[in-house]
């Protein structure tokens, strides 16, 4: 006994075994269950329920069957697992949020977009949608192959039929054996366009497909961000998907709202609103008021209520970047195609799907083919029959038994009668099994030969004499004869175009065009996700509200950004209010008015650029001294910034004019600062005793003025400024004499510009003076009088632009500032010494000044922050100038200057 148990034990290496059953294994479940096929774009699982219900008679204009019913066949007759799978996959084939085209029409609950699960399979009834028949259509036409199933009881089809690309406009997704599969939705008008260009084009690119299937079609719609990753996916087989939820912020009187209308595909609603609470309640985001689920049959509706002044495109953005609101969907493009696991491109789809078409199509002609040619030759039987009609019923009736008749009528040579004509109507080809015996174009293959007509007489074959013995006695009228000439004349017609199909390529892909252009007329409907081309990628600055603040750097390189709120307006002289805590060696150097999402270019006093955005600097209070610039940006050792200049957008073919303390100018196209670098760049060649004083934004059609510490100034044209590369050291702008520096550039348009020029002193005087009254001269003259720099002016501190109704910000070495009205200062002459600007104390001096646009015209989108400023100054603790000193037309005499 144990000698014969022993004979039975084989020895096999341990790891030769493993790695055969795990391949097996790995084989069994990529081949029977994970991943679709190429042709149909249809699981095992999902086959086996269609064709169930196929085989039930569940169409879609039939009642509706219990989801049991097709479930208890499906699991008795072709599916080996359990019934939780078989109703699963039911139940995604009839969401209608998880197939762009649904291949199940069902009834009662099952499942919704919140992640509700589906009633049981007891309580909900399905049948097929009208769609799927073009996957079932010819299926009993011997078009595909059927293999048994797992019992050998029945069978099943290797693969649908699919009159449709299923695999593209529905997608698919399963995690195999080390593999898996992720294919998204498309519409199905643009996929069939791309099938018939492939169809007419065969050796067309990916990219001429494209431009057909420009992106998936989810069936929760949304929105697609970006191409890259959809055209990278249709040429490679894998690549990335951004999606968006559909938004609508919503602007209200007293606080705005977002309207969520559409989700991106497969993200649970019920979730996303989950993640929405708990971000809200764990603070990271504290813009949110309230959130109500407002969606119903209707439609998806989920409103988030803002809390007042709150931004709603900045909230939006930390929800795309936060939450499933924006979501990826990664493309992996893998299917059987024949068994064989690939990842297909989109063009390798097509035209696999054309292939198994071709097949399909094909083997329906032969089939076809096949049985119009048994029913001819039924005819052909038939006619004779009736021919000879009196002889046939005398025969039968002295024969014993059918199959005597049967023989009998095989063995007589009849008269053709009407078949003679029918034959010669319908033609005839000569047979390869027979050489010299013409056969008649309707004759069956297989048929032996002496059979047909032959030397004018006709013989029957078995399936013809079994024909007549079934003959009706009502087919033997008149009437009857002229219906199966008619018949056989259709026939012979049909056999015909099938041969021309089989015969020739371009009739059978004719054919493959005329189903598929049916189809798309009767099926097809309008994209539902919308394409947009920006990327999706948020920054951080997407996450930054976009609005203006004021941003203040100091003498030793301290900056922040503070709100124009901070500072109210006040009457000219005022003594101000502090803007911020600085060092007794240090004081307030620049005032810009920017948005947070510009890009600020910092120019060093060497010379050098660096960039840094708006947002990046510190937002402080008005007290607070900011941040260093030197842990924002890598400078080097006692560089320091000498002018910021803030910039939208640096597509603009705008220039960049840099002037230097030695009255050195230079002018560099803007896009050559268009590219950040770490470390900075070169911006300006300055010899060792220069420093950058200023620079601005032209056109080439400004005109630029130059003032010293001296009181001169000097106005030229940009054009006489010729542009030069980064590196350069530029040209003369202004000649200094006896030690003077230059102090001040500015830029104005003559015809554009409405603006008046105000130069401050170091003593808090200054003046408004009209820009006509500096004359044009040449490029490196010694300039003219801008203002009279006496003992009580002081020297030159800066000259800008202003408009009569801006508000003008004053800033000291002591860190106060106060904002004035410009119509407040007097306009007077080019070499006069102005009016009182700012009251100082003992000690202080100006030290920068900087203009504010004044409000807005009603009507415009979005105000700026100096608009609220304005309209709701209120009253300040700061003591007011008593109307300060106006200069008189005595004070305005010429020099030899001039």
């Amino acid at each position: 006994m144990t000698t014969n148990i022993a004979k039975e034990l084989l020895s096999t290496n341990l790891v030769y075994e493993l790695r055969q059953s795990y391949l097996d294994y790995a084989m069994s479940v990529i081949i029977g269950r994970a991943l679709p096929d190429i042709r149909d774009g249809l699981k095992p699982v999902h086959r086996r329920v269609l064709y169930s219900m196929f085989e039930l008679n569940n169409d879609w204009n039939k009642p509706y069957k219990k989801s049991a019913r097709v479930v208890g066949d499906v699991i008795g007759k072709y599916h080996p697992h359990g019934e939780a799978a078989v109703y699963a996959a039911i139940v995604r084939m009839a969401q209608d949020f998880s197939m762009r085209y649904m291949l199940i029409d069902g009834q009662g609950n099952f499942g919704s977009v919140d992640g509700d699960a589906p009633a049981a399979m007891r309580y909900t009834e399905v049948r097929m949608s009208r769609l799927t028949q073009q996957l079932l259509v010819d299926l009993d036409r011997d078009t595909v192959d059927f293999l048994p199933n797992y019992d050998e009881s029945e069978k099943e089809p290797t693969v649908l039929p699919a009159r449709i690309p299923n695999l593209l406009i529905n997608g698919s997704s399963g995690i195999a054996v080390g593999m898996a599969t992720n294919i998204p939705p498309h519409n199905l008008r643009e996929v069939i366009n791309a099938t018939l260009h492939l169809l007419q084009n065969p050796q067309a690119e990916v990219g001429e497909l494209i431009a057909h299937v420009p992106a998936p079609d989810f069936p929760t719609a949304g929105i697609i961000c970006g191409r890259h990753g959809i055209e990278q996916a249709y040429r490679t087989g894998r690549g990335r998907v951004i999606m968006r939820g559909r938004c609508e912020v919503e602007y209200g009187e007293k606080r705005d709202r977002i309207l969520i209308t559409e989700l991106p595909y497969v993200v649970n609603k019920a979730r996303l609103l989950e993640k929405i609470a708990g971000l809200v309640k764990e603070k990271q985001i504290d813009s949110i008021a309230e959130i109500r689920d407002e969606s119903d049959k209707d439609g998806m509706r989920v409103v988030i209520d803002l809390k007042q002044g709150r931004d709603g495109h900045q909230l939006l953005n930390k929800l795309y970047r936060n939450t499933d609101l924006q979501s990826s969907f990664g493309i992996n493009m893998v299917a059987l195609d024949h068994g064989k696991p690939i990842v297909a491109n989109l063009k390798e789809v097509l035209t696999a799907f054309i292939r198994h078409r071709r097949d399909v199509v094909t083997r329906r002609c032969i089939f076809e083919l096949r049985k119009i040619r048994d029913r001819a030759h039924v005819l052909e039987g038939q006619a004779v029959a009736l021919a000879n009609i009196d002889d046939v019923v005398a025969l039968i009736r002295q024969s014993s038994t059918p199959a005597e008749a049967k023989s009998k009528l095989m063995q007589t040579g009849w008269q053709p009668g009407l078949v003679t004509t029918m034959l010669a109507n319908a033609g005839a080809q000569y047979s390869d099994s027979s050489p010299g015996a013409e056969k008649a174009l309707t004759c069956p293959d297989g048929l032996p030969a002496g059979l047909g007509l032959q030397g004018g007489v006709y013989y029957l074959s078995e399936m013809q004499a079994q024909a007549i013995l079934d003959l009706r006695l009502h087919r033997l009228t008149a009437l009857e004869q002229n219906k199966i000439v008619d018949e056989y004349g259709e026939a012979v017609k049909r056999i015909i175009r099938l041969l021309a199909i089989l015969s020739n390529p371009d009739e059978l892909l004719a054919v493959i065009r005329t189903e598929l252009d049916e189809i798309r007329d009767r099926y097809s409907d309008d994209r539902r996700t919308e394409i947009q081309e920006s990327s999706g990628d948020l920054s951080d600055e997407d996450l930054i509200a976009k609005e203006d603040v004021i941003a203040t750097f100091s003498h030793t390189g301290y900056a922040k950004i503070q709100s124009p709120d901070s500072y109210v307006v006040q009457h000219r002289g005022g003594r101000g209010k502090t803007a911020t805590k600085v060092k007794d060696e240090d004081f307030i150097d620049q005032v810009l008015v920017v948005s947070t999402h510009d890009t600020l270019l910092c120019f060093s006093s060497l010379g050098r650029l660096y960039w840094l955005k708006a947002y990046q600097l510190q937002q402080a209070g008005r007290l607070s001294k900011g941040r260093p610039l030197v842990n924002l940006l890598n400078m080097q050792t006692k560089e320091k910034i000498s002018a910021v200049l803030p910039i939208k957008d640096f597509s603009q073919h705008h220039n960049v004019v840099i002037a230097t303390a030695n009255g050195i100018i230079k002018k560099t196209a803007l896009h050559q600062f268009s590219r950040p670098r770490s470390k900075g760049i070169n911006a300006i060649r300055l010899r060792p005793d220069d420093e950058l004083i200023g620079a601005q934004l032209t056109d080439g059609e400004y005109r630029i003025m130059v003032f010293s510490d001296q009181g001169k100034g000097i106005c030229f044209h940009e054009r006489d400024l010729r542009a030069t590369g980064r590196g350069s050291i530029g040209v003369r702008a202004l000649h200094l004499r006896d030690g003077a520096r230059a102090k001040s550039m500015l830029v104005y348009h003559p015809e554009k510009e409405q603006r008046k020029v105000l130069i401050a002193c170091l003593n808090g005087y200054g003046k408004r003076t009209e820009p006509d009254k500096f004359k044009l001269q040449r490029r490196g003259g010694q300039g003219r009088i801008a203002i009279r720099t006496s003992d009580r002016n002081g020297a030159l501190l800066d000259a800008i632009l202003v408009a009569d109704d801006d508000d003008i910000m004053l800033v000291t070495v002591s860190g106060m500032l106060v904002r004035t009205r410009s119509e407040d200062i007097s306009v007077v002459g080019r070499a006069t010494q102005g009016v009182r600007l700012i009251r100082l104390k003992e000690g202080d001096r100006l030290t920068k000044i900087v203009a504010i646009a004044k409000a807005k015209q009603e009507g415009d989108e979005q105000p700026s922050s100096s608009d609220d400023v304005a309209d709701s100054a209120a009253p300040t603790e700061s003591h007011h100038g008593n109307g300060a000193d106006h200069a008189t037309n005595g004070n305005e005499t010429n020099s030899s200057d001039d």
